[in-house]
C-alpha cells in the first residue's frame, strides 16, 4: 500500500510548484493511475514520492518512508523514462549488474529475461533496442528484485496496442499476486479502462480521486445533465424512445432530481420532454473536469468503437437470448441504478459471445508470448478492452477491470501472465556487493578496454619517438614520459578510467531511482576506489612493460636495462598513477560529471605542482634534511624484511613535487565528498 501525503514541489522563481499538497492511496492489489495532461505534475510526484526530488510531504511503501528501508528496490521497482543503461551495454549485463547491486543472484537476470519475452535478444545493445523492447526490459529491471510495489511513468508512452495489452497483462497479473501498481498516464480512456482507481491531477493539485466506475461515468465520456420534478417518468420515456430506435442510450439517476444521459444530445433529450408534457428546470452538455479535450477524444473512441462493433453486431443477433439477458445482467451489476437501450443490451451479448469462442485460441497465443519477444499476451484485461471496444459510447460505464477480474472465473485468473519466480531466500547484507556491481559495471562495456589499449599505444610510439630524439632521463624514457607534457599517457588514461567510473553513474543513471540499491554511497566509493586502484597499477605495469620492450626491439638492450634505483623509481610511478585514478573518482563523484573529473586530474600538475614548487623552493629557515634517518630512529630500528626502505620510499614519494600536489588534491576531494555525502545523509 502506498500513501502519499501532502506532497509539494520547492517553488520555483515566479511561478507556483510544480505539485501542491499531492495526498492519495493505493492500495495493495489494485492498478491506480495518476491522470493529467502534459505539465500537470504526474512526473513530479513520482520523484517525490521516490525522494528524488526536493520538497514538503511524506510518502508510505506499506507504513515506511523509502529512506527507512533498508533495500528499498526490493520494495518499490520502478521505470522513469526510458532504461537508464548505458548504450553500449548488453541487455543481460545491464540485468546481471543490477542483480550484482541488489544482492539477488545471477540467475534471477535470465528469469526475467523470460517472463517479458527478451531471451533472443539478451546479447543485444541498449542502443539498440526498439520502444517496445525498451519497455520490457524496463519492466525486468522493475521485477528484478521481486517487489511489492511498482511504480511505472508512463509505461505504455509510445507502444504499439499489442504492446499495451501485455504490458496491461502483466500489470494485473503483478496485482492479482497481492502487489501494487502506480502509474501514470495522459489518456482517460487508458486509465478507465486499465486501473481499478484513477487520480486525476491539473496544475499540480488532485481534482478528483475516483474508482474507476465513477470516472468513467462521471469524468470520461460527455452526457446530457437534465433536472426535472418528474425525473423517472423522463428516464422511463427516453429508454423506452432508444429500445424502439435501436440506440445504445444509458440513463443515470443521480442525487435528487438529476439525471445524466449518455448517448444522446441536448435537442433529442429536450424534445422527448416537451411531446410528453413534462417540465424541464436544466439541460446542458456537460464532459465533466476533463475538458473538451476528453470529449474530443471520447467521441473519437465511439467513432472507433462504431466501426469495429458493426460486423461483430450482426453475428450478435443469432446468438441465444438468454445468453443476452445474462451479458446484460453482467453489465448492470455492481453499478449505480440505470436504465439502457437495446444497443447496450446487444452489444453486452456481443461480448460475451465473442470472449467465449476466442478463449481457446487465446489462451494458446498467451503461453507462447512468454519466449517469444514480439507476441501479443492476451490477457483477461486484454480481452475486456477488446470487449469494450464492441460496445458505442456506454461502454466504458460497465463493471471496472478490477471488478470484472474479481467476477472472471479463477480459469481466467490462472491464464494471466507469468510473473519471475519468487526470491525465496534473502541474502545477508555483504560488504562484497558494491564491489560485485562495480567490477560487472566496469567490465560490462568497452570504454575501459579500448582506453587502455590507446594508453599502451601512445606511449610505446612516445618512448620510441623520445628515445630517436634523445635527452630524455632514462625514466621518463620508460614511461613515454614527455617532458613538456604535465603528465604521461599512463596517468591521464588512470584518471579518465577514474572519472568515467562515477561519470557514467550521473550520466547513465540505472541506480538514480533504486537510491539505497548499494547499502551505502561510501561503500560504493570505496568499491570504486579499490577497482580503479587496481586497474591503475595494470595499466602502470602495462605500459613499462611494453615501452621497455618497444625500446628493446627498436634500439637493442643499451635502451632497456633497468636503473639502479627502480624501487623508488617503481613506487613514485605507482604513487603517480594510482594517484591520478583517485583524483578522477573523487572529482567526478563530487561534481558529477566525467569532464570534470578528468579536468580535476589535469589541474593538479597544471595548478597545483608550481603552487607545492614555490613552497617548497621558496626561502626557509630550516629544511628536512636528515628526514628519513629521523623517521628510521623514530620508529623500530631495525623492520623485519627491510620496511624501512618502503617507508623512506613513501616519504620520499610525498616529497615530490607532484607526489605532494596529488596528496593535497586527494585530500582536498575526498573531505569535499565525504562533506556532500553525510550533509545529504543529515538533511
Amino acid at each position: 500500500m502506498i500513501q502519499a501525503i501532502g506532497l509539494t514541489s520547492d517553488p520555483r522563481k515566479d511561478l507556483p510548484p510544480a505539485v501542491d499538497d499531492v495526498s492519495f492511496e493505493a492500495r495493495a492489489g489494485r492498478v491506480t493511475a495518476l491522470l493529467g495532461g502534459p505539465g500537470a505534475g504526474k512526473t513530479t510526484v513520482l520523484r517525490l514520492m521516490l525522494e528524488l526530488q526536493r520538497g514538503r510531504g511524506v510518502t508510505y511503501f506499506r507504513g515506511r518512508p523509502l529512506h527507512r528501508i533498508a533495500h528499498p528496490s526490493r520494495e518499490v521497482g520502478v521505470l522513469l523514462g526510458d532504461v537508464p543503461g548505458h548504450p553500449a551495454r548488453t541487455v543481460r549485463g545491464h540485468l546481471r549488474m543490477l542483480c550484482a547491486a541488489a544482492g539477488v543472484p545471477a540467475r534471477r537476470a535470465d528469469e526475467v529475461l523470460e517472463v517479458v519475452g527478451l531471451v533472443s535478444l539478451r546479447d543485444e545493445r541498449l542502443s539498440t533496442l526498439s520502444r517496445g523492447m525498451d519497455r520490457r526490459l524496463g519492466l525486468a529491471c522493475a521485477l528484478l528484485t521481486d517487489p511489492h510495489t511498482l511504480v511505472l511513468d508512463d509505461p505504455t508512452s509510445g507502444l504499439s496496442t499489442r504492446e499495451k495489452r501485455w504490458m496491461h497483462g502483466m500489470l494485473r497479473a503483478h496485482v492479482a499476486h497481492g502487489g501494487t501498481v502506480l502509474l501514470t498516464t495522459p489518456d482517460p480512456k487508458e486509465a478507465a479502462r486499465t486501473a481499478d482507481q484513477v487520480v486525476t491531477l491539473e496544475r499540480g493539485r488532485v481534482v478528483a480521486d475516483q474508482e474507476a466506475a465513477d470516472f468513467a461515468r462521471t469524468r470520461l465520456r460527455p452526457r446530457v445533465a437534465v433536472r426535472t420534478p418528474h425525473a423517472p417518468r423522463l428516464a422511463t420515456l427516453l429508454t423506452k424512445e432508444a429500445r424502439a430506435t435501436h440506440r445504445s442510450v444509458e440513463v443515470v439517476r443521480e442525487s435528487g432530481n438529476r439525471l445524466s444521459v449518455y448517448g444522446s444530445t441536448c435537442a433529442d433529450v429536450g424534445e422527448t420532454a416537451f411531446r410528453n408534457g413534462i417540465p424541464v428546470h436544466q439541460l446542458a452538455d456537460e464532459v465533466g473536469d476533463m475538458g473538451p479535450r476528453a470529449s474530443t477524444t471520447a467521441d473519437r473512441s465511439a467513432d472507433e468503437a462504431r466501426a469495429d462493433v458493426a460486423p461483430q453486431r450482426k453475428a450478435a443477433v443469432s446468438r441465444p437470448e438468454g445468453s443476452r439477458e445474462q451479458a446484460a445482467t453482467r453489465a448492470r451489476s455492481g453499478g449505480p441504478t440505470r436504465t439502457t437501450g437495446t444497443g447496450t443490451a446487444t452489444s453486452s451479448a456481443t461480448e460475451s459471445a465473442t470472449s467465449s469462442t476466442a478463449s481457446a485460441p487465446v489462451r494458446k497465443r498467451r503461453q507462447r508470448s512468454a519466449t517469444a519477444p514480439g507476441t501479443e499476451a492476451r490477457t483477461p484485461q486484454a480481452r475486456s478492452g477488446d470487449r469494450q471496444r464492441t460496445e458505442p459510447e456506454a461502454e466504458t460505464s460497465d463493471t471496472t477491470p478490477r471488478r470484472r477480474a474479481a467476477e472472471a472465473p479463477s480459469a481466467e485468473l490462472d491464464a494471466l501472465p507469468e510473473l519471475p519466480p519468487p526470491i525465496s531466500v534473502r541474502p545477508a547484507p555483504s560488504p562484497l556487493r558494491p564491489l560485485r556491481y562495480e567490477l560487472r559495471r566496469a567490465a560490462g562495456v568497452g570504454t575501459g578496454f579500448v582506453t587502455c589499449g590507446a594508453v599502451l599505444l601512445v606511449s610505446a610510439v612516445t618512448a620510441v619517438l623520445l628515445a630517436r630524439v634523445g635527452h630524455t632521463p632514462r625514466p621518463r624514457l620508460m614511461a613515454g614520459w614527455p617532458q613538456q607534457l604535465p603528465l604521461p599517457p599512463a596517468a591521464l588514461g588512470a584518471g579518465l578510467l577514474g572519472a568515467l567510473a562515477f561519470g557514467d553513474e550521473f550520466r547513465h543513471p540505472a541506480l538514480a531511482a533504486d537510491r539505497g540499491t548499494v547499502p551505502r554511497r561510501l561503500g560504493l566509493l570505496a568499491a570504486k576506489l579499490l577497482v580503479t586502484t587496481a586497474t591503475a597499477l595494470l595499466l602502470a605495469v602495462l605500459t613499462l612493460g611494453c615501452d621497455i620492450e618497444m625500446l628493446y626491439l627498436v634500439y637493442g638492450r643499451e635502451l632497456a636495462e633497468v636503473p639502479s634505483d627502480w624501487l623508488s623509481l617503481t613506487a613514485s610511478w605507482f604513487g603517480l598513477v594510482v594517484g591520478c585514478a583517485w583524483a578522477g573518482v573523487l572529482a567526478a563523484g563530487l561534481f558529477r560529471s566525467t569532464t570534470a573529473g578528468l579536468a580535476a586530474v589535469v589541474a593538479v600538475p597544471v595548478a597545483v605542482v608550481p603552487v607545492v614548487h614555490k613552497i617548497v623552493e621558496g626561502p626557509s629557515v630550516r629544511t628536512a634534511a636528515g628526514f628519513p634517518l629521523r623517521i628510521r630512529e623514530l620508529l623500530l630500528n631495525q623492520w623485519p624484511f627491510g620496511g624501512e626502505r618502503y617507508v623512506e620510499a613513501a616519504a620520499r614519494l610525498i616529497a615530490q613535487p607532484v607526489g605532494g600536489a596529488l596528496t593535497l588534491s586527494l585530500a582536498a576531494l575526498l573531505g569535499a565528498f565525504l562533506f556532500t555525502t553525510l550533509r545529504g545523509k543529515v538533511r
